[in-house]
């Protein structure tokens, strides 16, 4: 039993251990390292739903602007749409921050949107901060992170 604890210490100061990544429509998975510490808004669309559509272009600007220092925006496709669909989709909707092929809903327990669009926001302590429904303007989101 000694030698088993002694490996799993072993494995684990030097790094052997992998990191959980999450998968990304756009073919990459990124390490959840890569978001500590950060906010993340997570944003529920879909392609039939209007509101969404209008969301998507501050969306977008937020996530260029921030997610460098500190707020990383992260999409979920209502539908459930995968490869090649999605791809095409995310395209139509000019969609520049990362879309999610999982999602989270199970890891942070806030339940399953029921309309779109909703917005998540997730503190750097990992906690669901606010459940936003709605479209959402970048300064909207902005002040709802605030404290």
């Amino acid at each position: 039993m000694r030698f088993l604890i002694s490996g799993i210490v072993l494995l684990l100061v030097c790094g052997c251990v992998a990191e959980e990544k999450v998968p990304l429509a756009d073919g990459t998975a990124v390490p959840l390292s890569q978001w500590e510490g950060r906010w993340l808004v997570i944003n529920y669309w879909a392609e039939w739903c209007g509101p969404c559509r209008d969301e998507i272009p501050e969306l977008n600007e937020l996530h260029a602007e921030r997610a460098a220092t500190g707020m990383v925006v992260l999409g979920v496709n209502y539908d459930g749409l995968v490869q090649p669909k999605l791809g095409e989709v995310i395209g139509r909707m000019d969609i520049k921050f990362p879309t999610l092929l999982k999602d989270p809903e199970p890891t942070y327990g806030y339940g399953r949107p029921e309309q779109l669009p909703v917005t998540v926001l997730i503190n750097p302590a990992r906690e669901v901060h606010r459940v936003l429904i709605g479209p959402q303007t970048a300064s909207a989101l902005l002040a709802a992170a605030a404290p």
